[in-house]
């Protein structure tokens, strides 16, 4: 196999394309940190550096967790059997190499962030790995994963920043219960699968229906909770504007979506949820565009 191949294998097992989306969540944080933070030159562009190598590294040691631990359950699950490691186009081993591989490289590159990033490190390492447990045992799962992702935005803030502060911990929450909403609906495709292999989510617990009602509640809490960190970053009209596009595509994607018609749950899934932190994004960045550039222009 070609060095080429090989690296198409293991981005397809991490779905590298959609890390790409999940970076502007931790973006959003480094550009209105920029707004705060005592670092300057070389020492904030390290620092900026270092978090997207977090970003990439975290994500890729977690989706390696995660088909190492399913393996079992993808080789049963007619959705997910093509994958590449239930069909043996990459082998376990090493994929055990490139989960430990990122982890290190994640942690590594906290250290060089700060000690108190280095701390955190590995309870957010831990989080994002447990996360592969936890439909064994509990159907708040979805809730662990929006928390493991969920966390970008403070931990970015805090490398770039340092201090704590409410508004990086407010876009965390609202980013849990946008990924555990999205994760909700993902799952009502596999309920029939889990609850017959004993795991546990919520479609399972709770069924179809219900389900897709806490997953509509989940995105209106999201929505609340993005506008108060909107709220208390000081954002203006445009950023409202944006969150008026984000609460829009919500309403979209719970549309396409009905207890008898699951069948564009990942158009919904893939499509919707990589726009919304684009939007994001760009609504923050648009709305604090001439106080970041003249940041940027200070600071190096």
């Amino acid at each position: 196999m070609s060095f080429f191949q090989t690296f198409v294998n293991y981005a397809k097992m991490v779905k590298f394309s959609h890390t790409l989306f999940a970076l502007p969540f931790a973006g959003l944080s480094v550009v209105l940190a920029l707004l705060e933070t005592p670092h300057t030159g070389q020492e904030l562009i390290k620092r900026i550096l270092l978090v997207l190598v977090c970003m990439v590294s975290a994500r890729n040691a977690a989706m390696g967790f995660n088909r190492l631990v399913d393996e079992v359950y993808d080789k049963k699950n007619p959705r997910t059997a093509n994958r590449e490691l239930p069909s043996g186009i990459l082998k376990k081993s090493s994929v055990k190499n490139f989960t430990i591989f990122f982890s290190l490289v994640f942690l590594i590159s906290c250290y060089f962030i700060s000690l108190q990033i280095f701390f955190l490190s590995f309870l957010a390492l831990g989080i994002i790995l447990f996360y592969s447990y936890t439909k064994r045992f509990t159907w708040l799962c979805h809730y662990i994963l929006g928390l493991g992702i969920g966390i970008a935005p403070t931990g970015a803030w805090l490398s770039v920043n340092d201090k704590w502060n409410l508004v990086p911990i407010l876009w965390s929450i609202g980013l849990m219960f946008h990924i555990s909403g999205f994760d909700i609906l993902y799952s009502t495709q596999d309920r029939d699968f889990d609850e017959k292999e004993g795991l546990h989510s919520i479609p399972v617990r709770f069924g179809i229906s219900s389900a897709l009602w806490i997953a509509r509640f989940n995105h209106i809490f999201s929505t609340i909770l993005l506008f108060l960190g909107g709220y208390f970053a000081n954002l203006g009209w445009i950023y409202y504007i944006f969150l008026a596009i984000i609460s829009l595509l919500f309403f979209v994607e719970h549309t396409l979506v009905s207890p008898t018609d699951l069948s564009k749950v990942p158009i919904a899934f893939f499509h919707i949820n990589a726009s919304i932190s684009i939007i994001l994004f760009l609504g923050i960045f648009l709305d604090k565009y001439s106080l970041i550039l003249d940041a940027i222009r200070s600071k190096f």
